[in-house]
């Protein structure tokens, strides 16, 4: 008897082991590419489709992915919901929104990896990619550079991006910043996102 009760113990324990134990699939990324069209990404909706495109095409099911972008109505440290985060790896990025925007962040140059797993080209590397567009301030909420709520891919507009090596031109916070860099130059065009070291792409976070 004392040997039945012994083993439900034990399977009970496990059972809540399991039911607690931490998801640590990919539920952050950098997309790879641009979806081909500059700062005109359809939207935060169609910003959303791509990240879920992007994921499902690497194997990654079964959550609701959201893009890292603000606009003039939506903050997006809103829209990525609580956390934590792990790279394609498995590496924890952060806990929470709290520690993604914080000193408690762990996205660097190693970790902010795109949904296949591969590091993007940061300053010193050929070509660099490393602006991420966000259109947010470093603590996630708006700023007025969206290149139209990310809908515009010609020679007006400008959006706010990041640096995901934490790197640029000096020491500063802003150059060390993964969300909140500098403005982007010449537009929203593609050609224009290449020229101060992008490639117009952004960050998608799992929701759920």
């Amino acid at each position: 008897m004392k040997r039945r009760l012994a083993f439900a113990a034990t399977a009970l324990a496990l059972s809540f082991a399991g039911a607690y134990a931490q998801d640590t699939s990919m539920s952050f990324f950098v997309t790879s590419a641009n979806p081909g069209k500059g700062g005109d990404l359809g939207g935060l909706a169609g910003a959303d489709a791509y990240c879920n495109t992007l994921a499902t095409a690497s194997g990654a099911t079964g959550k609701n992915w959201k893009a890292y972008l603000s606009t003039d109505t939506e903050n997006a440290k809103d829209r990525i919901g609580t956390g934590p985060w792990y790279n394609a790896k498995g590496e924890k990025i952060a806990d929470d929104v709290a520690a993604l925007h914080g000193d408690a962040s762990n996205l660097t140059k190693q970790t902010a990896l795109n949904e296949k797993g591969e590091v993007i080209n940061g300053r010193g590397d050929t070509p660099n990619r490393h602006d991420i567009l966000t259109g947010s301030r470093p603590d996630g909420t708006a700023a007025p550079e969206t290149c139209g709520n990310w809908t515009m891919d010609g020679a007006e507009g400008a959006a706010i991006v990041g640096h995901s090596d934490r790197t640029g031109l000096d020491d500063s916070a802003a150059a060390k910043s993964w969300n909140s860099s500098h403005a982007t130059r010449g537009g929203c065009t593609q050609e224009a996102f290449k020229g101060t070291g992008g490639d117009g792409l952004f960050y998608c976070f799992a929701a759920n």
